[in-house]
């Protein structure tokens, strides 16, 4: 008789230290120390990477489950969805605020799309795709430098633009086009389905 597998294997205990990160996250980021930037870029880049590993554990070890199905994208989006909040209210500016805006937005979109097709039988057609992957690891990158140095103001209060800044907001814009660009092939991937409901409303 087979065995099965345990609800808290590895890689569902990574991901759960990966939620329990966000208050530690929060808390560090805010901390009145020179350190904290970029011992909160530190935290969030290894939250990143646990998200690699107990996704290549889960398939290694053979330790696949429902919930770590479930709880592993929860997890990304939740840390995803703290960290713009926080670089939001600390760069206090449009130019963060709107890929800010479009990355949750997408992420909810996406979710509710995926939900959608799991009820039908076919969320298959909206699975994780290549381009996806591309998206998060240029979003964790860019997110990771931004938390890395809060930013500085200038008399009128507008920041101060250093090289670090500009490589940081390109890099979070490539990653709003390509949130932005998944979210519509997954959506061209659903629109049979979308279209099929829509003629029989």
């Amino acid at each position: 008789m087979q065995q099965k597998n345990p609800v808290l294997n590895l890689p569902n205990i990574l991901t759960l230290i990966r939620v329990v990160a966000i208050p530690v996250l929060v808390l560090v980021f805010y901390l009145p120390f020179k350190w904290s930037d970029l011992c909160a870029a530190l935290l969030f880049l290894a939250a990143g990477i646990t998200d690699w590993l107990d996704g290549y554990l889960a398939r290694k070890l053979n330790q696949t489950s429902p919930f770590g199905a479930f709880l592993d994208p929860v997890a990304d989006k939740l840390i995803v969805a703290v960290a713009l909040v926080m670089l939001v209210q600390v760069h206090a500016t449009a130019w963060l605020a709107v890929p800010a805006m479009v990355i949750v937005s997408r992420e909810i979109t996406v979710s509710a799309l995926r939900e959608w097709m799991a009820e039908l039988g076919k969320r298959s057609r909206v699975a994780v795709s290549q381009l996806g992957k591309i998206k998060t690891v240029t979003q964790m990158t860019a997110i990771t430098l931004l938390l890395a140095q809060k930013p500085g103001f200038d008399l009128a209060g507008d920041i101060v633009m250093t090289p670090w800044l500009w490589l940081s907001y390109g890099l979070l814009y490539l990653a709003t086009a390509l949130t932005l660009w998944s979210m519509l092939a997954y959506l061209r991937a659903a629109a049979p389905e979308l279209l099929k409901s829509q003629s029989k409303s």
